[in-house]
């Protein structure tokens, strides 16, 4: 393998130039101050954790991990999600806290990918953990506030599709009892969204027509509340018939909510990670063919850390929300001045600078003559690769200094 170029990144990672990152941060505080009107308090945890700890707990794959060892040998992992080390602080340092508890969270994320496959393999997620609550009005709360929070991103086309893990692991169990492959296959294939592989798969069972019939029927159970009625007659069993009671329950808060409008039933999601135990959910951005936002219920997560508790929440994918709405900075109203002195008028350039800055203005300072300021400063004028417009007096050491504001 030949040595990387010094200009050279490993691949799915990014550098993000000013004006992206400006934008990210927009993104970051507006949904963070969003989440904190709902109550949920922001929350850091390390990027790195123990394998045997977090590592291990992780929604994600064993093979998707970043792995290290410390000077120690101890292996570490970067952090592959947000969930699993808020599930370590909730059991804890937050042992005594009682429940339920809101918290929210930005932080960088690390997921090893195929090189092939063009996904990112650091990305940033903003989300929120609402644990110790297990009733239909905690997974509305959390798909309500994922709505708002898009919003507040600045997302204003897209539609939440929220399922039940236990409607599928009931309806297969009762069609396909004891038949684990077949069901882990038929499951892949709509995770996915393989439904031509789902199709073929369940003709190669070679499966009496009536339960063809029924498990094909499936694909058509995307719509609204009439869904729920739909799949209650679908199946008899006990854990199909709970699910979707429950997602009923669910729709009906959002109702209350006034938020159906951006929300449909698909009966078909599963989630994307092994942990997820009762309801899910994806959002999905007109014009982008990536879900930004995904959550669910995960109840069994926190009793591997030592306090079984019941929890929901999602993530928004920050970095995507960033691909939709563009990176470009929006410079509209933000003013840069420029503050040109000599050897005589330094302090009091520069006090003057200090001065503008408290007020929220960005001032760049820069040692030159007057006859150098005075040709810069008749009507727009570019110095050094940024354009600025005559504005403020010229404060300087012969002079008084001046200024400008960037256009």
């Amino acid at each position: 393998m030949s040595k990387p170029k010094v200009f050279e990144k490993p691949i799915g990672v990014k550098d993000y130039l000013p004006g992206a990152v400006a934008k990210l941060r927009h993104i970051e505080r507006d949904v963070l101050a969003c989440m904190k009107g709902w109550g949920y308090e922001q929350i850091i945890t390390p990027t790195m954790e123990y394998y045997d700890t977090v590592g291990v707990a992780s929604s994600t794959s064993d093979q998707k991990l970043f792995k290290l060892l410390n000077n120690r040998g101890t292996t570490l992992v970067l952090r592959s999600d947000m969930t699993a080390p808020i599930a370590r602080v909730v059991s804890s340092l937050l042992k005594e806290s009682q429940f339920p508890l809101r918290l929210s969270y930005h932080g960088n994320v690390f997921r090893s990918i195929e090189e092939e496959s063009g996904r990112e393999a650091e990305f940033f997620q903003t989300g929120v953990e609402l644990v110790g609550d297990a009733s239909a009005e905690a997974d509305a709360e959390v798909v309500a506030l994922a709505i708002a929070s898009l919003k507040a991103a600045g997302v204003d086309r897209f539609k939440i599709a929220i399922g039940h893990v236990g409607f599928l692991n009931g309806l297969f169990e009762e069609t396909l009892a004891g038949r684990d492959e077949a069901q882990e296959q038929l499951k892949a294939c709509l995770l996915n969204r393989d439904y031509v592989g789902y199709r073929e798969s369940l003709r190669g069972l070679e499966l009496e027509e009536p339960v063809q019939r029924e498990l094909e029927g499936i694909l058509r159970l995307r719509g609204g509340q009439e869904i729920c009625e739909q799949a209650l007659q679908l199946s008899a069993d006990a854990t199909a018939q709970q699910s979707i009671r429950h997602l009923c329950e669910i729709w009906d808060v959002l109702k209350a909510y006034g938020v159906c409008e951006h929300v449909l039933i698909d009966l078909t999601m599963i989630g994307d990670f092994s942990y997820y135990t009762g309801m899910t959910f994806e959002g999905y951005a007109a014009d982008l063919g990536f879900p930004v936002a995904s959550g669910g219920r995960y109840d069994n997560l926190l009793s591997q850390f030592g306090r079984p508790a019941p929890a929901t929440g999602f993530a928004l994918k920050t970095t995507r929300i960033l691909e939709l709405i563009g990176a470009e900075e929006d410079t509209a109203g933000a003013t840069r001045v420029l503050i040109g002195y000599d050897g005589e008028g330094r302090a009091e350039a520069l006090a003057e600078a200090q001065q503008l800055r408290e007020k929220g203005t960005a001032v760049i300072t820069e040692r030159m003559t007057a006859e150098d300021w005075k040709e810069l400063s008749e009507g727009s004028f570019t110095y050094k690769g940024v354009t600025y417009t005559k504005g403020l007096p010229f404060i300087g050491g012969v002079d008084k200094a001046t200024g400008g504001s960037r256009q």
